[in-house]
């Protein structure tokens, strides 16, 4: 099950494609979903969060806080909306695309995958992509 959570204003359209895209991804990497909950917020929440439970004061773009279970995913995925609308802008890509590659980012760190180093930023981007193309192809 994914839920989708907003303390924004921002609304996803059409939660079903991405919670079939977001079992896709799994189901691809050979993981379950067993409960993800997506929560949507502004940099402030955010940083609050890295503040309190991670002693990190600076913003980030997600938090994910994971119970994962073997290979079946449980876990919670702080978004911020502010920083996915800054991060389109810097990068110059579609807020939509952003929103995605974070959303599967978390997602990805679920199933063990890391960014801690440059080989693994690599393999982390390259994952990234690679499940970014299932949204169009598999919807």
């Amino acid at each position: 099950m994914i839920n989708f959570n907003y303390l924004t204003d921002f609304h996803l359209n059409k939660e079903e494609a991405y919670s079939a895209w977001l079992n896709i991804v799994c189901s691809n990497e050979g993981f379950s979903i067993g409960e993800l909950n997506y929560i949507f917020c502004d940099d402030d929440y955010l940083l609050k969060i890295n503040q309190d439970y991670l002693q990190h004061d600076y913003l980030t773009d997600i938090i994910t806080f994971d119970y994962v279970e073997g290979k079946t995913l449980f876990g919670d995925l702080y978004i911020s909306i502010d920083r996915v609308k800054d991060n389109a802008n810097e990068f110059n890509v579609i807020f939509d695309n952003e929103l995605k590659r974070v959303m599967v980012h978390g997602v990805l760190h679920l199933m063990g995958y890391s960014d801690k180093s440059d080989e693994s930023i690599q393999e982390m981007r390259a994952k990234e992509d690679e499940k970014l193309k299932l949204f169009h192809v598999e919807q």
